[in-house]
């Protein structure tokens, strides 16, 4: 039965909606399967803004949003990986700068918004 949840899971009947506001303003709604990162949401859907040039493995900051203030404080602390390829970033924010990569999709990301930066380096 362990194989059934998660092909489930897999095949996208538990989601949380995401959403991504490109630096022009423009969302995208998104409805993201739980256990898959953030970054993979955007990636699978085609937003654009979120580069992904290590495909995940935070070796580089080219997934970076900033997160809406209301969620600043509700998501996992940052691990010092993270807080390390954050020195890399374009204009990081302290509070509000998150790697996408390192954001595990779970019912408790339902409704978070992210922000893209002007460029990705």
């Amino acid at each position: 039965m362990a194989y059934v949840g998660a092909a489930k899971q897999a095949t996208g009947t538990q989601m949380a909606k995401i959403t991504y506001v490109e630096f022009g303003g423009k969302e995208h709604v998104v409805d993201v399967p739980n256990g898959l990162t953030v970054m993979e949401g955007a990636r699978d859907n085609g937003i654009p803004g979120i580069e992904a040039d290590c495909g995940g493995a935070c070796a580089c900051s080219t997934c970076h949003v900033y997160i809406a203030p209301e969620w600043a404080g509700k998501l996992p602390p940052k691990e010092a990986m993270e807080e390390d390829m954050l020195d890399f970033a374009w204009k990081p924010d302290p509070a509000r700068s998150r790697l996408t990569c390192q954001l595990k999709v779970t019912p408790a990301l339902e409704g978070l918004v992210v922000h893209m930066p002007e460029k990705q380096i």
